[in-house]
């Protein structure tokens, strides 16, 4: 098993030191780390991220796309962001639309749900019809516009998400080529 989450070397409700411990669970034995005090366990279930391929309504059916602030490299990609307590994830989208971007949202659907787990999260991915005038959150550096032919894929999470709405609109996707992560 890998190492535990630097958030979750200790046992957040008694302190003990948590260990990799095996224990019945559905379908058999299941290693987690679990606190061998107080049987405390770090279930390591995915986050939900919810992501937008905006469609602008008012600017011939472009694709927005923006950089985040804090990526270094000059990346464009989805809009993004994580449900809140007592929202649908219809809302939240809406919601971080609106944040990130300032734009209008008209209609949100829903294209999918992706797996991403380099990041350990499930990606719900909806198309969003927007208009208005942009203003970026500081979040997000800058962000483009793009025909729906011009845009081009990414190989993970989201990028996959463009490439199905993509293709439900009868197009090709093209996909990039990422540079090797750092190990």
């Amino acid at each position: 098993m890998s190492g535990a989450p630097p958030a979750f070397r200790f046992c957040p409700a008694c302190a003990t030191p948590l260990q990799w411990l095996a224990r019945e669970e559905d379908g058999g034995p299941k290693e987690r780390l679990r606190c061998p005090a107080c049987e405390w366990t770090h279930w390591n279930n995915p986050t939900p991220v919810l992501a937008a391929v905006i469609e602008m309504a008012d600017q011939g059916g472009q694709i927005l796309l923006a950089r985040n602030a804090a990526w270094t490299g000059r990346m464009f990609a989805l809009i993004t962001g994580f449900m809140e307590a007592g929202e649908t994830p219809q809302e939240g989208i809406a919601r971080e639309v609106l944040e990130e971007t300032s734009v209008q949202v008209d209609a949100v659907d829903l294209i999918g749900v992706y797996d991403f787990q380099r990041m350990n999260q499930v990606i719900i991915a909806y198309h969003v019809l927007a208009h208005g005038p942009i203003h970026l959150s500081p979040e997000l550096a800058e962000y483009r516009l793009f025909p729906p032919e011009a845009v081009r894929c990414w190989p993970a999470g989201t990028g996959y998400a463009l490439a199905d709405w993509l293709r439900g609109r009868g197009f090709v996707p093209q996909f990039i080529d990422l540079p090797p992560r750092p190990v």
